[in-house]
């Protein structure tokens, strides 16, 4: 069986449900459905999605699945919200940013005072 498209592969636009059958006994029912969010996304998006759900939302692993980085990851997760109609969450570099003052903050190069100032200055720019 063919997997649904939720974007027209020739203009990108939505593509829309007609018809709706049971395999099993053969009931239709017809009409115009929308596919909902997830049938807005690309077939990457989709991969992404699926690989996201069997690593349990664990960003550290997807990252090792994919072999990619975790603004990366963030990124592709953010481009995942918005295509489902959902705000972006923060900015993958700011994420990086934010962990390498908590690793500089674990390794003793930031007193928590400095560390607490420059979240803080981060999370002033966020909003």
């Amino acid at each position: 069986m063919a997997r649904f498209v939720g974007a027209c592969p020739s203009c990108d636009s939505a593509m829309v449900v007609r018809r709706l059958e049971c395999p099993n006994c053969g009931v239709a029912v017809e009409g115009r459905f929308d596919g909902g969010p997830l049938a807005r996304l690309s077939r990457d998006q989709l991969a992404f999605v699926e690989t996201f759900l069997r690593a349990r939302g664990k960003i550290k692993d997807v990252e090792e699945e994919l072999g990619i980085s975790y603004p990366t990851v963030v990124g592709r997760l953010n481009d995942v919200l918005v295509a489902m109609g959902f705000e972006a969450g923060e900015d993958p570099r700011d994420a990086e940013r934010r962990q390498r003052i908590l690793d500089e903050l674990s390794a003793g190069r930031l007193s928590a005072a400095e560390a607490a100032e420059q979240l803080r200055s981060l999370a002033s720019r966020d909003g």
